[in-house]
């Protein structure tokens, strides 16, 4: 299971009551990006979780595919985002505070542990075979592995 997956959407009965609508918990499901991020859906939101949902959009969901937002990429780019607060040095309980502060999401830390520790261990992986192939993204994948850890 991917973590976005595991990412769920703070305050979610407030929300779902300020919208006078149903949504899974889950961030990335259909329905709640359907929801909570097109139409007339940010009109009925009190202003603090109007700009949180529009940072979301933003920050996630500018592409221009057609499929937008079921193309896959805003799970891409909020995998990008953990990684990128794990870089900068943030645990898992301060990743979870983090996107809360940021989106009104949350995780469990642990499910973000995971996360972090497979990711480790892909680039693991991935930096073995360039070594073996004798190619030079070896570097460049050690150094991503050593910023995760």
């Amino acid at each position: 299971m991917a973590i976005t997956d595991k990412i769920y959407v703070k305050n979610h009965r407030q929300l779902a009551s300020q919208l006078d609508a149903s949504f899974p918990k889950s961030a990335f499901s259909g329905a709640t990006l359907d929801v909570l991020f097109t139409g007339d859906g940010l009109a009925k939101l009190d202003e603090a979780s109007r700009e949180r949902v529009l940072e979301f959009v933003e920050d996630f969901l500018d592409c221009d595919c057609q499929a937008r937002p079921h193309c896959g990429h805003p799970q891409r780019k909020f995998v990008a985002y953990l990684l990128e607060l794990r870089a900068q040095g943030l645990g898992p309980d301060a990743i979870v505070d983090v996107m809360g502060d940021d989106y009104m999401l949350y995780a469990y830390p642990g499910d973000v542990l995971s996360f972090l520790d497979d990711s480790v261990r892909t680039l693991e992986a991935a930096e073995r075979l360039a070594d073996v192939d004798g190619r030079e993204a070896a570097g460049e994948i050690r150094r991503e592995r050593r910023e995760l850890t």
